[in-house]
């Protein structure tokens, strides 16, 4: 991989990322197929910057906002879901410092962060409910297990989800992975997404201590405020724009076949594949349904930026529209996703199923992330948005 300047501009990182990418796609086929923990992509990251992006450059961080950060995951995804969805869960996960806690604590972690160049993962899904932190002296421990945890077995820090045990608060906690008592199963064993590190964590009496507690996650009326909200519709962004990037790496892959390895039908009459009109039209139906779902990510992106700039002024009303917005680009991304690559095999032929071109790869990320948040109550979500005036309700799916 080229070396490139430390990136100061959108355009600079997201050279940066396209950079790495292109790197990443050089091995990706072999890389899904071996299905082992992505230590070396977590590397890559690093060692490209992209992983103190969002870190202000005061703190020793490169300063870029999250319209470069979604632009980021974009270009990561389209060689690689599941190194998309690491990496935009890493950003997410990174900014639960500034969802949850205060100024200090956001200064504090964020030049550690920048300094270690570390890598977040999660042990975050509300759906495991199980992850309890028990008073301990002046500070407290933490045990249990989450069945689902991106990023946690290659990650510097995790973010985990737990509820207090004296006060039956649910609240978010920093730890660190390196604690023996921390156990990061490498189960992970999904037909897609193989490489994003989603398996199980388990804690066993792991130290925390009271500064290591970001804040709270109660969702009782007026607990948290608008702008902690936004994690939910950020998060559903990231997942956006890995979607997108799915759907665009998959029609660049088979784009780039077509033209050099499809043959014609032998009914078409025509000499090149890419002459032939049902060619032609379905390229053009996936090329209308990508760009459609870029516009609509775009959109997303910046409605979550707004609502970022707006800070603790955000009012719930503007959090429920941001929220609308992304639900559409949700929508769109994941229909988009799943018809692109599912029909890339339409214009590409038989010979193309081949192992060593990989191509069911796209189909396997897009369809195994998608099934983690059902599309169609983002469709209801949608409609009762324009039908009523809705805003789609709070929850802490992350």
């Amino acid at each position: 991989m080229t070396t490139l300047a430390p990136p100061t501009t959108h355009d600079e990182w997201v050279a940066t990322a396209r950079a790495v990418a292109a790197d990443l796609a050089t091995d990706a086929v072999a890389r899904d197929q071996a299905n082992q923990p992505p230590f070396d992509e977590a590397d890559r990251l690093r060692e490209a910057g992209l992983l103190t992006l969002l870190i202000p450059t005061g703190r020793g961080g490169g300063g870029a906002d999250w319209r470069t950060a979604y632009a980021v995951i974009r270009e990561i995804a389209a060689a690689d879901g599941s190194i998309g969805q690491l990496i935009g869960y890493h950003y997410l996960l990174s900014w639960n410092v500034r969802f949850f806690g205060d100024a200090a604590h956001t200064e504090r972690v964020e030049r550690a962060a920048a300094e270690g160049r570390w890598l977040w993962g999660g042990a975050f899904n509300p759906r495991d409910p199980d992850v309890v932190l028990t008073p301990d002296g002046d500070g407290f421990r933490l045990d249990g297990r989450k069945s689902f945890a991106t990023g946690a077995r290659v990650a510097d820090r995790l973010v985990a989800g737990a509820t207090r045990t004296d006060t039956g608060e649910p609240v978010v906690v920093l730890v660190d992975p390196a604690h023996p008592g921390v156990v990061r199963n490498d189960d992970w064993d999904n037909f897609g997404q193989r490489l994003s590190a989603s398996g199980s964590v388990e804690f066993a009496d792991v130290p925390v201590a009271a500064g290591d507690i970001l804040g709270s996650l109660s969702q009782d009326d007026g607990a948290l405020s608008p702008f902690a909200t936004l994690v939910t519709p950020a998060i559903q962004a990231v997942f956006v724009h890995f979607y997108v990037g799915i759907a665009e790496g998959a029609l660049a892959a088979a784009s780039d076949y077509t033209r050099t390895t499809t043959r014609p039908w032998l009914l078409s009459g025509v000499e090149s594949a890419t002459q032939d009109p049902y060619v032609l039209a379905t390229y053009g139906e996936l090329a209308v349904a990508a760009r459609g779902a870029r516009a609509l990510a775009d959109q997303a992106a910046e409605a979550v930026q707004r609502g970022l700039d707006r800070g603790h002024e955000l009012t719930g009303h503007e959090r429920g529209e941001i929220a609308a917005t992304v639900a559409t680009a949700k929508v769109a991304a994941t229909k988009a996703a799943l018809d692109i690559t599912a029909r890339i095999l339409e214009v590409t032929g038989a010979r193309s199923t081949a192992s060593a071109y990989g191509f069911d790869r796209f189909w396997r990320n897009a369809r195994t992330h998608t099934l983690h948040d059902p599309v169609a109550y983002k469709l209801r979500e949608v409609g009762d948005h324009f039908l009523n005036g809705t805003h789609p309700p709070f929850t802490l799916y992350t």
